[in-house]
């Protein structure tokens, strides 16, 4: 399902770093690294993978303005945030921040990976199947 699939992991610590690549690699997927969120956008516009996971406290840039930036810089690919952080303080910001998923490392990898897979699959469903042209949505009614 993942094979072949480019992730891009921005956390400011190694071993958390090393446990998401050994997760994700077993399920298929390629891992690249970023220590900060500045580091973080600039591979994001080098290696454009096909989804950003995210920390959120982190030097140089926080998770949120690495959100901000990343939706600037390659707005196609969507984001997920992979915090220590309660749901409750995250979940607004993360929102507007630009954010698609949020889970709890407290919770362990089963739920990262399990959205991940949920996220990717939804843009490739939305890849092979996009939406007419124009603002009319026909499941929508005004």
């Amino acid at each position: 399902m993942a094979k072949g699939k480019r992730v891009l992991i921005v956390d400011d610590h190694l071993a958390i770093r090393e446990v998401m690549r050994s997760v994700l690699e077993r399920e298929g997927f390629e891992v690249w690294e970023a220590a900060d969120g500045a580091e973080g956008v600039q591979k994001a516009q080098d290696i454009k993978p096909d989804l950003i996971i995210l920390d959120l406290l982190m030097p140089v840039m926080n998770g949120f303005e690495t959100a901000r930036a990343l939706k600037k810089a390659v707005p196609h690919i969507p984001l997920m945030m992979f915090t220590e952080s309660e749901m409750a303080i995250v979940g607004h910001q993360a929102e507007s921040a630009g954010i698609v998923a949020v889970a709890l490392k407290s919770e362990g990898t089963e739920p990262l990976l399990k959205m991940a897979n949920e996220l990717l699959n939804r843009r490739a469903a939305a890849a092979s199947n996009p939406k007419p042209h124009g603002n009319a949505d026909p499941t929508t009614s005004h």
